[in-house]
């Protein structure tokens, strides 16, 4: 759930590059905006149940079979992640002592996603496969945005296929993301209701936290999608 994506926007040349970036920004602000705010809310209320992150991530693992994954206290707010590699599941101290309905949506939905892993999600082992392979190229992005095109530092058509490449993973790579965390969201409140962590009516508060959360990976898809068209018509003109 961290809400840390990538969300790599530049200002490209033109009227139309200047729009784009308006409006990849303005999406991504909204996003956050929307996530930060259902979550402040759904923090002061507790569920009825009393039942911590931390307690509602491990009955939900312990349901699945899942015991070697360790449930651990992260600082920061809305870090809360789940480490495949090294089997941790990471929840941020709120969401980790807190039996609101926001840390418990929270720390359920971080479960799902140490779920997926166990099933072989066939979506979350592809994109834990691309992980690396985008981070790399991605981390560039600054240099090939001002220093090639700006600057003059690259060839100019090298620069816009370079950055055509690396925009084009992204946005693959973000398409890919949608649907782990779409279904880490539904395994959240299928496993919540199930076990009798929430009750129905409490359902609508978890559910609007994690749909919230669920816009900043759709704002990083079309910020991406948006740069790869806009360089791509770019390239064309040339």
């Amino acid at each position: 759930m961290i809400l840390t994506t990538h969300l790599a926007f530049f200002i490209l040349p033109g009227a139309t590059g200047l729009l784009i970036f308006v409006a990849a920004f303005a999406f991504a602000m909204w996003a956050q905006m929307k996530v930060k705010s259902a979550y402040a809310k759904y923090s002061r209320v507790p569920s009825r149940g009393g039942i911590t992150g931390y307690e509602a991530a491990e009955a939900i693992m312990r349901r699945a079979g899942i015991y070697d994954v360790e449930i651990v206290r992260v600082p920061g707010e809305l870090t809360d992640h789940y480490d495949p590699i090294n089997k941790k599941l990471a929840l941020s101290d709120h969401n980790y002592r807190s039996s609101s309905l926001a840390a418990v949506g929270v720390a359920a939905h971080e479960a799902g996603h140490a779920i997926q892993h166990k099933v072989g999600y066939a979506m979350m082992n592809i994109r834990q496969t691309m992980a690396p392979v985008v981070n790399m190229p991605a981390s560039f992005l600054p240099f090939i945005m001002f220093g090639g095109i700006f600057l003059g530092l690259l060839p100019w058509k090298l620069a816009i296929d370079i950055g055509i490449i690396i925009y084009a993973m992204l946005t693959l790579f973000h398409l890919v993301t949608l649907p782990v965390e779409f279904d880490a969201t539904a395994r959240a409140k299928r496993e919540l209701e199930g076990l009798g962590i929430i009750a129905s009516d409490e359902a609508p508060g978890v559910a609007a936290t994690l749909s919230a959360a669920g816009w900043t990976y759709v704002a990083a898809f079309a910020g991406s999608l948006l740069n790869l068209v806009y360089l791509i018509m770019l390239r064309g003109r040339d």
